[in-house]
């Protein structure tokens, strides 16, 4: 069997996996799929989330091609993040993932019932 790093780039499981590993990738990514933000708008929407962890989590984001870091020439830097095309195409799996994640919620009331 073939070792997880011979398998990226060519399994679709485990490339899905390795790009999105990070703990808050999938929230990252919902939160541009909504708008295109600024850094300080994603930490206060993710307020569990250090500012050392989402720097972290939006250049593994960027360095894999889902999003893209926007930097505008003014004093004091503007950066903005927003998916790119390959992320753009990621909302049907939040769409999705929105469902199953809502049928989970129900089983859960259901088995407390």
């Amino acid at each position: 069997m073939e070792a997880e790093k011979d398998l990226f780039g060519k399994c679709p499981y485990t490339t899905a996996q390795k790009v999105l590993s990070g703990k808050w990738s999938i929230l990252i990514l919902y939160h541009l799929e909504i708008k295109t933000m600024r850094f300080g708008e994603l930490q206060r929407q993710l307020p569990d989330l250090t500012q050392s962890t989402l720097t972290k989590q939006l250049r593994a984001l960027e360095e894999y091609g889902l999003i893209e870091r926007k930097i505008y020439p003014q004093v004091p830097p503007k950066v903005e993040y927003s998916l790119s095309d390959i992320g753009i195409k990621y909302k049907k799996v939040l769409a999705e993932l929105a469902i199953w994640g809502n049928e989970y919620i129900e089983t859960l009331k259901d088995k407390i019932n």
